[in-house]
């Protein structure tokens, strides 16, 4: 099965050297020979923009690898997929634009760069399309198909089943399943394919041409399962066995080995490996260029916070990080001095009186919260995640909230999934906690940059922000 999803992503890697490679040479034809611009200054040799084309192969890589386009196991439609190469495309262009700007020794056409963008992406989606046609016709004639048993047609089998539906890159076909009792069936849903009994399996791989065993049976099945071994051991077929575990997994599972020893890793991250360094290589750019910036607007707020109240200009706030670490978090201070010194730490109400004149205005716009570009830099919270939650609240929210601490497994955000669908502030808890755990388990580059968009787009003002 790993097999077979990396021959497909394989395979859609050289497709892209084939795309790219082929639209960054019809870029150069039609710019400089068929002239759709006319050319004023001649035609320069092919061999000055064929020494830039490895660079340009190496940004569409990194670019399409942090946008997911070479995950074995995606599953995006082919309209999904054409503005995911869009996007990983765009930002390749975008960095090389600005690495030939920088570089003096020779002036390269940004008329033929736009060209390369947009050949390069409709070349490239193109070819993943073909590719994903081409298995299809295959598959569905039956060509390459593998013949799969699932063995439990509970819960849990129905799921594999579906996944298996979902990722046709696998060459499988579900034949039916083998199980002694009838399944609970979802309503509007087909009932799942009963071939026979779980100790028919023998003969159930004999009589359908069986390739693959999924053994997909609830834990308190234990004895059928064994039972089920037994009978495989004397067959030749390929046989996975699934654990009952659904129920346990916190964020995507995955499956570590130990000197030959499975282990299942129930709350693995998909922010480890090279992805971090990615990430806080991201942080550190936008951070820095983000105070260079901002820094008159900074001492604009400065002032006007010093001449309008007595006080500090920036508010320090203890708040929790990644796996429970605590920072100190920067904002501009919007209440008096004394805020909580008569109630304790609770949350900001609208219309607070605690505000200060210019602090309501901050608030309101989320501008307060900028000084955590300095945050960034540092390293103790990240452009884009859950939002950072003061300790109290976290040994609140952890004994009553499902999943809560989950939100921990990365580094807290300016900004995130939650706060740009609305969800900030006075708001459910638990619909905050859905949005940053669909953040984690889905994180891209290309999705930060998204996020941070729809945050300058319609995420500074915001009802709940107060």
């Amino acid at each position: 099965m790993k097999r077979h999803l990396q021959i497909h992503s394989a395979v859609s890697f050289f497709s892209d050297v084939f795309s790219v490679t082929a639209g960054y040479a019809l870029a150069f034809f039609l710019r400089f020979h068929v002239q759709v611009v006319p050319v004023t200054k001649g035609i320069p040799p092919f061999r000055i923009y064929l020494s830039l084309l490895p660079v340009v192969l190496i940004l569409w890589f990194i670019a399409s690898a942090s946008a997911g386009l070479y995950s074995a196991q995606r599953k995006n439609s082919t309209f999904d997929e054409f503005f995911a190469v869009a996007r990983a495309g765009s930002l390749a262009t975008l960095t090389l634009v600005a690495l030939t700007f920088f570089y003096r020794d020779y002036t390269f056409s940004r008329g033929m760069l736009l060209l390369f963008w947009a050949g390069s992406i409709l070349i490239s989606s193109a070819s993943r399309a073909a590719i994903i046609h081409f298995l299809k016709v295959r598959y569905e004639k039956g060509h390459g198909l593998q013949s799969v048993l699932i063995v439990g047609a509970g819960p849990l089998g129905q799921i594999v089943a579906q996944k298996i539906h979902e990722l046709p890159q696998l060459g499988f076909r579900v034949t039916g399943f083998a199980d002694d009792e009838a399944p609970l069936v979802a309503n509007g849903s087909a009932p799942p394919k009963i071939l026979g009994g779980v100790s028919e399996v023998g003969e159930l791989i004999r009589r359908h041409g069986i390739d693959q065993i999924f053994i997909a049976l609830p834990r308190e099945a234990h004895a059928k399962l064994e039972e089920c071994l037994s009978l495989l051991d004397k067959e030749v077929v390929d046989v996975r066995v699934v654990p009952d575990i659904m129920q346990f997994v916190f964020l995507k599972a995955g499956l570590e080995i130990l000197d030959g020893i499975p282990i299942i890793n129930l709350a693995e991250t998909p922010l480890s490996g090279w992805y971090g360094p990615v990430k806080r290589l991201t942080d550190m750019v936008f951070s820095t260029a983000g105070l260079i910036v901002l820094s008159p607007f900074f001492l604009v707020v400065g002032l006007l916070i010093k001449f309008t109240s007595r006080g500090p200009v920036f508010y320090r706030q203890e708040r929790t990080s990644r796996d429970g670490s605590r920072f100190s978090m920067l904002k501009f201070r919007t209440m008096r001095e004394d805020a909580e010194a008569g109630t304790g730490p609770v949350w900001a109400s609208r219309d607070d009186p605690r505000r200060t004149r210019i602090g309501a205005l901050l608030r309101r716009t989320s501008l307060d919260e900028l000084p955590q570009l300095i945050n960034i830099l540092r390293g103790e919270m990240s452009f884009v995640g859950p939002r950072p939650e003061r300790p109290v609240f976290v040994e609140q929210f952890r004994e009553k909230v499902p999943r809560y601490m989950m939100r921990h497994k990365v580094k807290c955000g300016l900004t995130g999934w939650a706060q740009v669908n609305g969800w900030r502030g006075n708001t459910s808890i638990q619909k905050r906690i859905e949005y940053d755990i669909f953040y984690i388990e889905n994180w891209s580059l290309s999705f930060d940059l998204k996020i941070i968009w729809l945050t300058i787009w319609s995420g500074l003002i915001n009802k709940h922000a107060y």
